[in-house]
């Protein structure tokens, strides 16, 4: 890394010591802003209330217990769940056992290497489009990048998903209506770690059930107008089509349309908001880092020329993968995992009760000082270090690890690095005075008031 080091904006930690009132209010205003200091040096912490007890896992050894070796002993806790349920009913994303290993079974296939290859050319007809609409609003006044990549990672999704661009009526209507969902749904619901009998209610935000049930409507629509095509037998060759006939090797059983439906939402929830959030954060780096922006700029402008990108060009774009890897070090787009252990153990010589919750988190992990050289510093280059080979290995888990390790992860890679060298070959962006984003959790790691960028065409001839 040459020149200054840049530091982007982390937020502010909680005092050592506050009251349990205090650090509930901080915890239901954001997660990051309700953790200490010390999580980013500690190799595990444990937080007691009259309610819960959690343990943070931030020694590589332990995740890889939790995630990768004993998987089974520590499954998905059921505090996501409550908090996601009125929108993904029984995904992938929330389910346990025989029921999420069946899932996979049958998702998996799709997102394999040659899938991708054949979905690529959607990919790149929505960065196009994306361009295109950028370039309409480029003028004195600032973008704000995080609504343009939701656009773009949106549009992603249902060209391969259901082979429909952005601007199709329903496909406008689940972007809009997953945009205010975003805003009004937080990672985790406060309620939710108070154990409460079933038949209690859980209170939501009457905008968040709202949504959720409009976006499962539209859902209902496309994945039964796909399961119509199907039967008829003009159903186009993509990744709905796939998965819906696909059927469990086990059982020959697949999805019917109500299980396709819960399955389609997180696809979408985590295509969607995952990419959003990354390219949203790469961009802004990028801003903030002129020189990484001018090197990714001049290996697009050699790998990609003016034609068209081809799916062999993504392994060409190394440095431009770099970036990406790099945002996602610094933004995990997911930035917790809860796990339940199902019987008592000892971490570090410290008992935990069956019951408790497992936190694995990848924004402390990823930052982690006893792990990391100048952890909170963006440097592509450190994964050319042999303490960035170090950590790649051992504490670099942006998708997850192990069993659960996103589906997707190859697809979000493919797309993050695609979209990020069509956006540097045609645009130039900086940074906004007085407009420094602040990272805050929601569904994802997004910025409290929007990433603004300003942003104008770039001359290719000055490559």
């Amino acid at each position: 890394m040459s020149g200054c080091p840049i530091h982007p904006p982390k937020p502010t930690s909680r005092p050592e010591k506050v009251s349990l009132l205090r650090h509930l209010l901080l915890f239901r205003k954001d997660i990051f802003s309700s953790q200490p200091e010390k999580l980013y040096r500690a190799k595990m912490a444990e937080f007691r209330t009259p309610f819960f007890r959690s343990y943070l896992v931030n020694e590589p050894d332990l995740v890889k217990t939790v995630l990768n070796e004993r998987p089974d002993d520590f499954p998905k806790s059921d505090l996501i769940r409550e908090s996601l349920k009125t929108l993904l009913g029984n995904s992938v994303f929330v389910t346990n056992g025989d029921t999420w290993k069946r899932q996979r079974r049958i998702i998996d296939p799709s997102f394999e290497g040659g899938r991708l290859r054949e979905v690529f050319p959607a990919m790149v007809t929505a960065g196009q489009a994306a361009i295109d609409r950028i370039d309409g609003k480029i003028g004195p006044e600032p973008i704000e990048m995080e609504e343009e990549t939701s656009h773009m990672a949106a549009d992603v999704i249902f060209r391969t998903l259901f082979s429909i661009p952005i601007t199709d009526g329903v496909a406008q209507a689940v972007f809009h209506e997953f945009r205010e969902y975003q805003r009004t749904q937080p990672l985790l619901n406060l309620a939710s770690f108070i154990r409460l009998p079933r038949w209690m209610p859980r209170f939501r935000r009457r905008e968040t059930v709202r949504s959720s049930r409009e976006i499962r409507r539209l859902l209902v629509q496309l994945t039964s107008e796909r399961q119509t095509e199907i039967t008829a037998g003009r159903a186009p060759d993509d990744l709905a089509t796939k998965i819906m006939t696909t059927t469990d090797p086990l059982t020959g059983q697949g999805f019917d349309t109500a299980e396709m439906v819960d399955q389609v939402a997180i696809f979408f929830l985590a295509g969607h908001e995952t990419s959003a959030s990354a390219l949203a954060w790469a961009l802004y780096l990028l801003a903030l880092d002129q020189n990484t922006q001018a090197r990714a700029a001049a290996e697009v402008a050699q790998v990609l020329g003016e034609g068209a990108p081809k799916f062999s060009d993504i392994k060409k774009l190394s440095f431009t993968r770099d970036v990406f890897r790099e945002v996602l070090r610094l933004y995990p787009p997911v930035p917790m995992m809860i796990r339940a252990n199902l019987k008592p153990e000892a971490f570090r010589n410290r008992e935990i009760r069956v019951g408790s919750h497992i936190v694995v988190s990848p924004w402390h992990l990823h930052r982690h000082e006893r792990i990391w050289d100048a952890p909170d510093v963006f440097d592509p280059t450190r994964w050319h270090t042999e303490n960035g080979k170090t950590g790649f290995r051992n504490a670099y888990i942006p998708f997850s690890s192990g069993p659960r390790v996103c589906t997707g992860a190859g697809f979000a890679m493919v797309e993050g690095v695609l979209l990020l060298a069509m956006l540097v070959r045609n645009f130039h962006f900086e940074v906004v005075k007085d407009k420094t984003p602040v990272p805050v959790a929601h569904l994802t790691v997004r910025a409290r008031d929007g990433i603004y960028l300003k942003v104008t065409r770039r001359d290719q001839t000055l490559l």
